[in-house]
């Protein structure tokens, strides 16, 4: 069997680290994102940007994966052990789904603890605080390594690659409000995958999916993951 699994922010949210949209106090009902993400606001304000994602970079590194983690770890390395696969495309920009174990893991909208050359575009590791003073080996201003409103999510060949490879399509902790990944079970379904959703409240696409379970992702993801490889 092979799985295309989506996560986005409800997975992480078990583990404090903050959610964009839906109830609660979502970061964006506090903060304005055309203020701290987007080219523009970075040109701005660079200052600003830069506060904003080194708060968040730094809640992630005092943060721990869930069981809802680990549970899709689990999961990976039973299918792999039958031959199968597990492909899981993230919406998060965190890494405790890598720190919980998994190794196929697609960052559509980048990587918090890296940070990206404005000039080459090049990309390292970065676990530390930026600045409008922080450069690269080539002299570029860094910025975070995140895709902000207004730009390509990262990776998408490779995604519907893995999605045209799925025998069963997954959705887990995802708003439904994100495009192009709310429309990834649109895509599934139309290469008459099964498509099943896991999240704390209906999600704002959840009529298109054929099974659909409620609750937090701490608790439904590993029931679920141990059906499947019951299976």
């Amino acid at each position: 069997m092979n799985l295309f699994i989506l996560t986005g922010a409800g997975v992480s949210a078990e583990s404090g680290l903050g959610v964009f949209r839906g109830p609660g106090a979502a970061l964006w009902k506090r903060y304005d994102p055309m203020q701290l993400a987007t080219p523009e606001a970075f040109a701005r304000d660079p200052a600003l940007v830069h506060a904003f994602y080194n708060a968040r970079r730094r809640n992630l590194l005092a943060a721990s994966p869930n069981a809802a983690h680990a549970a899709l770890a689990r999961l990976e390395a039973g299918l792999a052990q039958r031959g199968g696969a597990l492909t899981l495309v993230t919406q998060n920009i965190d890494d405790l789904h890598e720190r919980a174990g998994s190794t196929r893991v697609i960052h559509m909208h980048g990587e918090l603890l890296k940070a990206r050359c404005a000039a080459c575009g090049a990309v390292s590791d970065r676990r530390e605080d930026l600045s409008t003073d922080s450069r690269c080996d080539r002299g570029g201003a860094l910025r975070p390594h995140v895709v902000w409103f207004g730009e390509t999510p990262l990776y998408m060949e490779e995604i519907y690659a893995a999605l045209e490879a799925a025998d069963l399509f997954v959705a887990i902790g995802t708003s439904g409000a994100v495009y192009p990944a709310a429309g990834f079970v649109r895509e599934a379904r139309a290469r008459g995958l099964r498509c099943c959703e896991l999240n704390l409240e209906p999600s704002e696409n959840a009529a298109e999916f054929d099974e659909r379970r409620y609750g937090r992702a701490s608790e439904i993801t590993p029931s679920w993951a141990q059906e499947i490889l019951a299976r």
